[in-house]
């Protein structure tokens, strides 16, 4: 049940997150026809602002419906600071996917993006997770967090490489417009050493703990993210920086599923 809560709730959360930046792009023109990457709803036409509010508000709702329901059932925080702590958690999290873009405030637009993606998608998002089944702390969640939230920031740094001189021209200062074309590649690079050492050191750690070195097998994915900066380094144009988001979100994913599924062995 736990389980099933959790990933509704990480699916509930993201949705919210694409809308709520389809919204907030398009309402202050961010999303015009100077945008490279792919067309939003918004920006097409085939959903008006009106639509895409109620849409936003709606997930927002659900989102919170469906982290009550993983709180509920969570068996490590039934107690009253843990339900308490969780509660302030998952409405921070439902703050921060829509104030990303949404906002005269916008944290999106004034180079905090990668800091949030950081602590949402990496500490929280592996931190988080692990102590709604079990409450005790281990140093194995440290690296994974550092390693998911170092390879989720590569994700946001690519599209806003991709989208550096429409972000710059629209006034939204990403950290790639704040840093410039060379340095924001110098950062992704950094990102992605980080990440890896951080999975590396994870897996070494699982295999001595479990003494089962299957679970080196989980570092293939990485190979993908070797490739995916030889890819970087050569892009000159910024619509090419674009097929390469799948490659690092997948190559991401990819490498969770596989830790877990062989942890269970």
């Amino acid at each position: 049940m736990t389980a099933f809560a959790c990933l509704f709730t990480t699916i509930c959360f993201q949705v919210l997150s694409n809308l709520a930046n389809d919204l907030g792009d398009g309402m202050k023109g961010t999303d015009n026809a100077q945008r490279i990457g792919p067309t939003r709803a918004i920006q097409s036409g085939k959903i008006s602002m009106r639509q895409m509010t109620f849409g936003v508000i709606a997930l927002g709702i659900l989102s919170m419906l469906s982290s009550g329901l993983l709180i509920y059932s969570a068996p490590a925080i039934q107690t009253t600071s843990g339900i308490i702590f969780y509660i302030l958690l998952a409405a921070l999290c439902v703050l921060s996917a829509i104030t990303y873009t949404v906002g005269r405030k916008a944290y999106g637009y004034h180079g905090f993006g990668d800091v949030m993606v950081f602590l949402f998608f990496g500490v929280v998002a592996v931190s988080g997770t692990k102590h709604l089944f079990d409450s005790t702390f281990t140093y194995n969640e440290i690296f994974g967090a550092l390693a998911i939230g170092a390879w989720s920031s590569m994700v946001l740094n690519l599209n806003n490489m991709r989208d550096i001189d429409n972000d710059e021209k629209s006034g939204k200062r990403t950290l790639v417009v704040i840093l410039g074309a060379a340095q924001a590649k110098r950062y992704h690079y950094f990102l992605a050493m980080l990440g890896c050492v951080a999975w590396v050191i994870l897996l070494f750690r699982i295999s001595n703990e479990t003494h089962s070195y299957l679970i080196g097998l989980a570092g293939l994915p990485m190979l993908i993210i070797v490739k995916h900066l030889n890819n970087v380094s050569a892009i000159q144009e910024a619509k090419s920086f674009d097929p390469e988001l799948k490659k690092v979100a997948l190559s991401t994913f990819l490498a969770s599923i596989m830790c877990f599924a062989i942890s269970l062995f």
